[in-house]
């Protein structure tokens, strides 16, 4: 079991999103609220309401992230608050023992906190199952939803106005598809779905009218496709439960058969098994990782816009020996490798050819190119391409020991991305195919020094980009199904650094080491989802990528042909968990 735990579990991503999960919510969330209060003996494989020992979908998140979401009450000092049988804002008494309400839960942990939340936190608030299954047992529909609804709302609010930033909130499932409403024949299972789909609705709506920011998860739906195609999930029985026992205690011991914790849907009347926890683990992970994936898409434009226009600065060696006109290629490969791959990797051959005239000091030109980028997101998340065209002018001023150069360019963008889900044995893939631009400046100077054949200088230099890449809704519209508004990001990089080269034999080599500084900070990450339009646009934490490196360029200058080129190799270096590194050939000739 443990292994199966492990090999389920998604790896950690080395760029945490959260530092911190803290969870809110009922039995569906609940990782051992009561298991202190069950018999020492069973307590190892007890506890929580699911196919025991497995795992919840709260535990599965938090492994994902490095963080905790072990049990908060009984004795127990975790991260995780959520109770078994615990109504939104009613504390009540179960068979086993006080269920907190969601609104308790939250006032103990603001207590414990001193009043504050943690900005840097993932917060779950999922409830209202318990106060669905009120109504079904007789209590009033309209009031029971509506006072439930608004405890949420205000816990929501709560949280936030104490700084929370991120607040994740399920719907409730369809429990019109559980065991428990299909033995009340049709019309149970039909109220079962009417009364979630209520909930859901004025609890969605609430949210909005009070204008508070969450992070949806549509755990109504997706388990609605999940019983429709049990197979591809590979369940065998969405009608029957896994235990025997009475839940928290149902163990290996107490199955209805054999592997029935990954075979059925339900373990209970009412309770998923651990493989459907997986699934809703699996799930809402893709609702805050895959936001963060395209931000990759335009980084991966300005990682390679920075190469393109180092390559355009680069292809004189000062000033030209006649006036006249001249033409220059340049050939390069593009590497992009982030988190050790756990995030993204890509390679991209591309080219540029150009023509300038000079005259004196002057230098002015045009060029034009195309490049093309294979991807992979890490962790099988799935892969993109990304194809660039570009045209743009070029101007240089060389005299003396100065020079200077300058250029802007304007480039059109294009992707192909797949981007790959992973629900227990079935994959699904969401594609979508956008476009966008990239107008590139650059600036760079230098200073040379030296005598004889060795000579060396300060150089710097400024690249600004705006990047952006269109909206758009990935393909396959389910419950997982991701839209995506325009995407519109800067980057100014500076450098500053020494460039050193040997000028008098037939190769000349040169070495130039800079420092490299990002002015721009990061932005949030969005998306909607496409079956919940209603609720708009979700954030997320963006990507940290690092704003501080160093770039070093090993290469030479010598004759070929009758031609001047120019080859060598770039990188970056001192870049938290990142690479990235060009190899080029130029060459250049006069008609």
């Amino acid at each position: 079991m443990a292994v199966a735990v492990a090999l389920a579990a998604a790896p950690a991503m080395a760029q945490s999103a959260f530092d911190q999960t803290v969870f809110f919510g009922d039995s569906l969330t609940d990782s051992g609220y009561y298991r202190p209060l069950l018999p020492a003996s069973v307590q190892s494989v007890t506890g929580k309401f699911t196919t025991n020992p497995g795992w919840v979908w709260s535990e599965y998140v938090a492994d994902y992230y490095g963080t905790n979401a072990a049990a908060n009450g009984n004795g127990q000092t975790g991260d995780n608050y959520a109770a078994g049988g615990a109504r939104v804002d009613a504390d009540s008494v179960s068979a086993l023992g006080a269920a907190l309400s969601l609104t308790t839960q939250v006032g103990n942990y603001l207590a414990a906190t001193g009043g504050t939340a943690n900005p840097n936190a993932l917060y779950t608030v999922w409830g209202g199952a318990n106060d669905l299954f009120a109504v079904a047992a007789g209590a009033p529909v309209q009031s029971t939803i509506g006072s439930a609804v608004a405890a949420q709302v205000g816990i929501v609010a709560t949280l936030e106005n104490a700084g929370a930033r991120y607040v994740l909130v399920p719907t409730i499932p369809d429990i019109g598809l559980t065991p428990s409403s299909r033995a009340a024949g049709a019309l149970g299972m039909a109220q079962g779905t009417a009364l979630a789909a209520a909930y859901n609705d004025a609890l969605f709506s609430g949210l909005s009218a009070a204008g508070l920011r969450v992070i949806p998860v549509d755990t109504f739906h997706l388990l609605q496709e999940i019983v429709a195609d049990p197979g591809t999930y590979g369940f065998t029985n969405v009608t029957d439960t896994a235990c025997t026992a009475v839940l928290p205690t149902c163990n290996p011991t107490s199955l209805a058969e054999p592997n029935a914790q990954n075979s059925y849907v339900f373990a209970d009347g009412v309770h998923p098994t651990t493989a459907t926890h997986q699934m809703l683990g699996q799930y809402a992970l893709s609702i805050l990782e895959a936001p963060r994936l395209q931000q990759v898409l335009t980084h991966s434009a300005q990682v390679t816009g920075r190469a393109r226009a180092d390559q355009v600065a680069w292809h004189l060696d000062g000033k030209p020996d006649a006036d006249g006109m001249r033409w220059w290629g340049s050939v390069r490969g593009d590497m992009q490798r982030y988190d050790h791959a756990d995030l993204y990797d890509g390679m991209a051959p591309a080219g540029l050819f150009g023509l300038d005239w000079s005259r004196g000091d002057l230098v002015f030109g045009g060029f034009a190119g195309y490049g093309r980028m294979d991807a992979d997101f890490g962790n099988s998340q799935g892969d993109f391409t990304q194809s660039d065209t570009t045209l743009g002018g070029f101007f240089g001023w060389y005299t003396g020991p100065v020079w200077v150069n300058a250029q802007v360019s304007y480039t059109w963008l294009s992707y192909d991305v797949d981007r790959k889900l992973q629900l227990g044995p079935a994959t699904r893939v969401h594609s979508g195919s956008p476009d966008g631009s990239n107008l590139t400046a650059a600036l760079n100077a230098g200073y040379e020094m030296g005598e004889g054949s060795f000579r060396h200088g300060p150089v710097v230099g400024l690249t600004w980009q705006k990047v952006k890449r269109d909206g758009y809704a990935e393909s396959d519209s389910s419950a997982t199904a991701l839209g995506y508004g325009d995407q519109d990001v800067d980057s100014l990089v500076g450098r500053a650094g020494w460039q050193a080269r040997l000028d008098g034999g037939s190769v000349k080599p040169y070495l130039q080491v800079t420092y490299d500084h990002e002015f721009e900070e990061g932005k949030e990450a969005s998306a909607w989802l496409q079956s919940m339009p209603e609720v708009g646009n979700y954030y997320v934490p963006g990507l940290d990528f690092d704003r501080n490196y160093a770039s070093v360029v090993l290469g030479a200058r010598t004759g070929l042909w009758g031609l001047q080129s120019n080859f060598g190799l770039t990188t970056t270096t001192a870049q938290k968990r990142a690479r990235d590194a060009t190899l080029f050939v130029n060459f250049s000739g006069s008609f």
